[in-house]
């Protein structure tokens, strides 16, 4: 019987590598390889974190009904690190015909080259999105909302949400992270406020549910 499974592929290059240089470019992709380690609990299933020309990265989510929070929880990755930190990402969800491989650059079913398509078609666009899930997707709208908000995270708010986002952390009281980054709840409270935490979860749990429910 062929393999048939359905899953999402991010693919993502960051954004002004040559002015990072080579010791920058290598930090963040350690932030991103990280992240993807630090999301498999939750996921249940290795995201096969690759990189690829340098600046250049790939990841396979087998449950595509968390595409959207994990290209979110890896810019929040980024954004931590500080300001010059960014990534391209773009989404695609499709069927695979074969096992994934460990290296997802020799995986070569539809969905990873549309996913590389919508990367590489922000480069060209006028606007300054950053995250591109394809116009006829219903969740693109979803996609780009996000995008433009997450682009304004300061590091101490992208620090912070990148934990929340995770589900497993969920039933963190503002009490517990406050603890746990040494800070006043008031802070976390106006961080978490600023960079719109609450809207986001709201939104990504409402596709999530879509998802599991079509």
């Amino acid at each position: 019987m062929k393999h048939r499974k359905h899953i999402a592929v991010l693919t993502g290059d960051l954004v002004g590598s040559v002015a990072l240089g080579p010791e920058k470019v290598d930090q963040a992709m350690a932030a991103l390889e990280q992240a993807a380690k630090d999301m498999e609990p939750w996921i249940g299933a290795s995201l096969r974190f690759s990189r690829h020309r340098g600046d250049g990265w790939q990841v396979a989510v087998e449950f595509p009904q968390s595409a959207i929070r994990v290209a979110l929880i890896f810019r929040a990755a980024l954004r931590s690190l500080g300001k010059e930190f960014d990534t391209y990402i773009g989404l695609a969800d499709g069927v695979i015909t074969a096992p994934l491989p460990d290296d997802l650059n020799a995986a070569n079913d539809d969905v990873f080259v549309t996913s590389g398509e919508r990367l590489e078609a922000m480069k060209t666009d006028k606007f300054s999105f950053r995250m591109n899930y394809g116009a006829a997707n219903p969740l693109h709208g979803v996609v780009l909302l996000s995008d433009r908000i997450s682009q304004s995270w300061t590091p101490a708010q992208a620090e912070l949400i990148q934990v929340v986002l995770n589900p497993l952390n969920r039933d963190k009281t503002f009490t517990v992270l406050a603890q746990q980054f040494e800070k006043s709840r008031q802070t976390i409270a106006k961080s978490l406020e600023a960079g719109s935490s609450e809207a986001i979860e709201m939104a990504l749990q409402s596709v999530e549910w879509m998802k599991n429910n079509a």
